[in-house]
């Protein structure tokens, strides 16, 4: 009995072993072609005489005779039984699926079975599908040329290790000899096969030619046209060949050209054989074996033929097939696929409009899709080997991303109505087949009973099925019913069966019929793969790449781009359990070539979108700074502008095809990648934006700078408009990474270059008096020199530069603008500290006897450093005045009433209730809250803490006291040679002195509040001795009319009211104490006079 030979089930398992063990020769190959994956023993020195020895002896190698050769076998046989024992093993797998199919196919020939591709469709395909894949795996196994050195060297280590050879190699050996010249001896073993092949691939006269046509042929037949015909719109696309409709060209065309090859001796009886032969030559120059392997089918035809004899009729066939195809069969091969990209968009236009039609009209999306993969495969293939043509434009495509998007909008269209596919299909299969197929089984004379217990499960099977199952989401496997089928089939095509298959054609048709709407209910994505798998373009990157390169070159194809990185999540497609070693290689390769297609796009997307924003920046400049326009064409302007929106559009729109893929179970989605290239460039264009020269120190402005941003910020907005990415998350991003020393790619911030220009370029000259801080204006301004300054100081220190950079860089900015100010300052301490230490014992006692003139006069003289002392606090008072400035910036910046008044009145209400002299771990901790908050503190919380980190453990808190104590009686009795300076006078425009001795003020009320907190001391009793200090030296000035010191005594004695003024310690009252008021109301009476009397000097002569 038929059955009984499971023809069905071997085939369908060999098929699937047959493929696994192709892959895996193929992935050998490759292994043993890469010098740096091959087996380590085949580029190892010491083993290159036993590997000589073996391809040499091979398969009769004797281990004792050439023990001199292959002792270096010996010594490593564990390693290298270990290490080729995979390789050894896939060799066996080679010898038993060739076992397998010899006995498989004798078993057919002896049950004399039928063959036709029209009526047992399925047993037909199977059995040509195992033919060419076992001629493949036998071509493969000859392309290997390490294969008798590796089986060779397993074997010697394995007699080596067991004292005999292995059991296996002995026909392993005879079969690597067999198959030096595969196709010869191939076509040696398939001569009793000619009649079954010749009848198998005769019955591909009916699919094969009307498949082949030209672009104009199927024009004028209106393929794959739902318009064509309205009326039948509605009508289910159906034939008598179902299956047929969707079989690969390509599958075909190997089937024909390997068969023919193995079978060769009907083509000189045959004119059917010959003209099907003929057809597939001229299609192509080269066939797919496995991967990128290919057969270059005319020079193999040619060379076999040669060598047979009474074939030399067959040469002039194959040259002139050959020159057929290099003169037209590029051109053709264009022509198709221009005809496809519109025939797929008016059929995706249909659908996504009336998406019901995937009903009746699933048919025509499974045929659309296996059309365009043969025409996307054999421009593959050939794009890899052009020929020498005169138009080799023909073998590349520029808008292929066009047709591999419809391809990938179809497969979407199946997976998001697939409800609407299956709800049609289950009706159609319970309420038509399953009556016609009832019909058809009553209408047979002979059933046998075999055959008839398939068949009334076929017709159960299809009448159970109901729309409740369908409603309740139950899964529908049916699987079993096409199973069943091929079996049918199988018992039915063999010699003298009871029920020959071939008597009955609409059981065939029906059934094949309801094959593939049992495959719409459960197997689409099985028949996906077979249709419109595109995973072999994983194994030719080069042309992947360029087809991509080219696609992204064209403007009208960018938007279509976002295709090939899809593409990409249906390349595990092609794995296959028997070759796990393949996985990692695709996977890596998939999520490489995926990732550098994205950010690609990505690139181009946001090259366009900067370069509108920049366009847009430069509007904005010329309008706020009313540049007059150039002479440039303004229809040339329009123009640029209108190819940056189109650019922009197209390829936003490649956005579009999905929100996300997955390749190897990772998410991939593309708007992030587009998030991530505007990110990084958006960073770099803020950095270039602010123009930092290091050399020069010439930076933009902080508020220009800001309106810039403002317009790039306004025209990235309209990016949302193309495509749906966060726009504000993007800026957010951006603005904030800003804020840090260094952005998330560990490029340099806006934030570090403003650091250096005010630390290098403004403060440097504030404490050389180059640059004057004016207290009146609020701001830096340049003084009036000889040198002209290369920049202006109030345009970048005055409230609205301050304002703006507070703005730019933020909180976390200027928190990193502080701690480098912080730094300059601590230096400066240090520096003061050890200028205290030099003078200590003078120090100690003009501390004690401050108000003996003569004793001090004497001390004077022994005291050094004194202008260095002022220097550094001066420095450190510009420091401070600055930093005063941002934090006052800081706190209107942030208008924290507004935007979160319940955060800022809690804070404020506990920086009022605060006491400096309560717990200074909890004072702190709130003076910092209020800072971060830009509130003015009474005690600066980062200048303690600064000073707090600098102390020295070798020195004791009452030490640190002492130091800072004499300190202010160093700055103190060092105030009198202030009156030297010709530029310490006062001046009422600035509300400061030329010198910016003024912010020795800010240094001595800040520096002494931060020292004596660290050293839990009284500031209020320091400062007033302090004050006594200075108010008694000052005084003793006015004792010395005709000394030099006098001339701006007035301007120093204001010093005295501008501490008192600006410190939260002292009063007016303690002032008055120490110093008359009336010397400070003739000190400012006597600063104005004096500058009124100043005669007017021009521009840059007043020093």
């Amino acid at each position: 009995m038929a059955y009984q030979f499971k023809l069905a089930e071997k085939l369908i398992i060999l098929n699937d072993r047959g493929q696994g063990v192709l892959i895996r020769m193929n992935h050998i190959k490759k292994l043993c072609t890469d010098p740096k994956r091959r087996p380590p023993y085949f580029t190892d020195k010491s083993m290159e005489s036993a590997t000589k020895y073996i391809n040499r002896k091979f398969p009769n190698v004797d281990i004792r005779g050439g023990s001199q050769h292959l002792s270096n076998i010996q010594k490593q046989k564990s390693a290298i039984l270990e290490g080729l024992h995979s390789y050894y093993e896939s060799f066996i797998d080679v010898m038993e699926f060739r076992d397998h199919v010899y006995e498989l196919l004798n078993t057919i020939d002896a049950s004399q079975c039928y063959f036709n591709i029209g009526v047992n469709f399925d047993f037909t395909k199977n059995y040509l599908d195992l033919i060419v894949t076992y001629a493949s795996v036998i071509y493969m196994l000859s392309r290997m040329d390490d294969k008798k050195a590796i089986v060779g060297m397993y074997n010697c280590a394995y007699e080596f290790s067991n004292g005999n050879s292995d059991p296996s190699f002995p026909r392993l050996g005879q079969m690597f000899i067999e198959y030096d010249h595969p196709w010869k001896k191939l076509s040696e073993e398939f001569g009793p096969h000619t009649k079954s092949v010749t009848e198998a691939l005769l019955s591909l006269l009916m699919v094969y030619p009307r498949r082949n046509l030209s672009a104009d042929q199927w024009r004028n037949a209106q393929l794959l046209s739902l318009l064509a015909s309205p009326a039948a719109m509605l009508s289910p696309a159906c034939c008598d060949t179902m299956a047929c409709e969707y079989l690969s060209l390509e599958a075909m065309e190997r089937w024909i050209l390997i068969g023919f090859l193995l079978c060769h001796s009907s083509l000189n009886t045959n004119a059917n054989s010959q003209n099907l032969w003929k057809m597939a030559l001229r299609n192509g120059l080269y066939i797919t074996v496995i991967r990128d392997e290919v057969l270059n089918i005319h020079k193999l035809s040619e060379d076999f033929f040669d060598s047979l004899k009474g074939y030399s009729k067959r040469i002039p066939d194959i040259k002139e097939c050959k020159e057929y195809v290099i003169t037209n069969c590029g051109a053709v091969r264009r022509e198709k696929r221009n005809f496809l990209r519109n025939a797929l968009k008016e059929l995706i236009k249909v659908l996504e409009d009336e998406p019901a039609l995937l009903g009746p009209k699933a048919l025509f999306v499974f045929m659309a899709l296996s059309f365009s993969r043969d025409e996307v495969l054999w421009l593959v293939r050939h794009a890899e080997n052009i020929p020498k043509t005169k138009t080799p434009e023909d073998y590349a495509d520029s808008q292929m991303a066009e047709l591999f998007y419809y391809m990938e909008k179809l497969r979407t269209l199946l997976a998001q109505h697939r409800y609407v596919i299956q709800r049609y299909h289950l009706q159609y299969l319970s309420q038509y087949d399953a009556l016609v197929l009832n019909d058809i089984i009553q209408g047979m004379y002979v059933c046998p009973e075999e055959e008839s217990v398939l068949m009334s499960s076929f017709v159960s099977t299809l009448s159970a099925m109901s729309l409740k199952h369908l409603d309740a989401g139950e899964e529908f496997d049916l699987k079993p019913f096409r199973l069943d089928w091929l079996r049918l089939q199988a018992y039915t095509s063999v010699g003298k069966a009871p029920l020959a298959l071939k008597d009955y054609p609409e059981l065939a048709k029906v059934m094949n019929m309801a094959q593939f709407h049992t495959r719409m209910m459960d197997n689409v994505n099985e028949l996906l793969c077979e249709t419109a798998d595109l995973s072999i373009l994983c194994f030719h990157t080069r042309v992947f790449e360029k087809l991509f390169s080219q696609s992204s070159e064209d403007v009208s194809m960018q938007r279509y781009l976002t295709a090939f990185p899809v593409i990409c999540s249906h390349f595990s497609q092609c794995l296959h359990p028997l070759c796990p070693e393949e996985v990692s290689t695709v996977k890596n390769r998939s999520l490489k070539m995926s990732v550098n297609f994205l950010e690609e796009i990505s690139r181009q997307t946001c090259m366009v979108v900067l370069e509108i924003c920049a366009e847009q920046c430069n509007l904005h400049e010329k309008v706020h700074c009313k540049v007059p326009q150039e002479g440039q064409s303004h229809r040339h302007k329009l123009y640029c502008r209108y190819e940056h929106s189109l650019a922009l559009t197209e390829l936003c729109a490649s956005y579009s095809i999905c929100a996300d893929f997955t390749v190897f179970q990772h998410i991939i989605v593309p708007a992030e990648f587009l998030f991530s290239q505007l990110e990084i460039r958006l960073n770099k264009v803020i950095v270039q934006m602010a123009n930092y020269n290091q050399s020069t120190h010439e930076i933009a402005r902080p508020s220009d700078l800001l309106a810039g941003i403002q317009a790039y910020v306004t025209s990235l907005h309209s990016l949302s408009c193309y495509t749906n990415i966060d726009v504000t998350r993007l800026v957010k991003s951006v603005l904030l990474q800003q804020t840090q020393p260094l952005d998330s790619y560990g490029a340099q911030t806006i934030t570090t270059l403003y650091t250096n220009w005010f630390l290098e370029g403004l403060l440097r000259q504030a404490s050389s008096a180059l640059i004057v801080h004016c207290p009146t204006k609020q701001c830096f301004v340049n003084q009036n020199t000889e040198n002209e300054q290369s920049f202006h100081a109030e345009e970048y220190s005055d409230i609205c530069g301050l304002r703006s950079l507070a703005e730019l860089i933020g909180p976390f900015g200027l928190k990193f603008l502080n701690e480098n100010l912080m730094w300059h300052i601590i230096s400066q301490v240090g520096e003061l500290k050890k200028l205290v230490s030099d003078n200590m014992d003078v120090l100690v006692q003009m501390r004690a006897n401050y108000d003996n003139p003569e004793a001090m006069s004497d001390l004077q003289k022994k005291l050094t450093g004194s202008e260095n002392v002022l220097k550094r606090m001066t420095i450190v008072g510009v420091i401070l005045s600055f930093r005063s400035m941002i934090q006052d910036a800081l706190e209107e910046v942030n208008s924290m009433d507004r935007h979160c008044p319940f955060l800022m009145r809690p804070i404020k209400c506990l920086k009022d209730f605060i006491y400096s002299d309560g717990d200074i771990k909890v004072t702190l901790s709130v003076y910092e809250m209020a800072s971060a908050a830009g509130l003015p503190c009474e005690i600066d919380p980062a200048l303690v803490s600064a000073i707090a980190n600098m102390q020295t453990d070798n020195s004791s808190i009452e030490e640190e006291f002492k130091i800072t104590c004499l300190l202010l009686v160093f700055i103190a009795v060092s105030l009198p040679t202030l009156c030297l300076d010709p530029n310490s006078f006062y001046s009422r425009e600035h509300g400061g002195h030329q010198n910016n001795i003024h912010c020795l003020a800010t240094a001595v009320n800040h520096l002494a509040a931060a020292m004596f907190t660290v050293q839990r001391k009284n500031i209020q009793t320091q400062l007033h001795e302090f004050l006594k200090v200075a108010s008694s030296i000052l005084l003793q000035l006015g004792q010395n009319v005709e000394r030099v010191e006098i001339k701006n005594r007035d301007s120093v004695y204001l010093l005295l009211h501008m501490i008192v003024e600006q410190s939260p310690f002292l009063s007016q009252d303690m002032l008055e104490m120490c110093f008359p008021y009336v010397l400070l109301r003739n000190s400012y009476r006597e600063s104005f006079l004096h500058l009124q009397k100043m005669p007017l000097l021009p521009l840059g002569s007043m020093v």
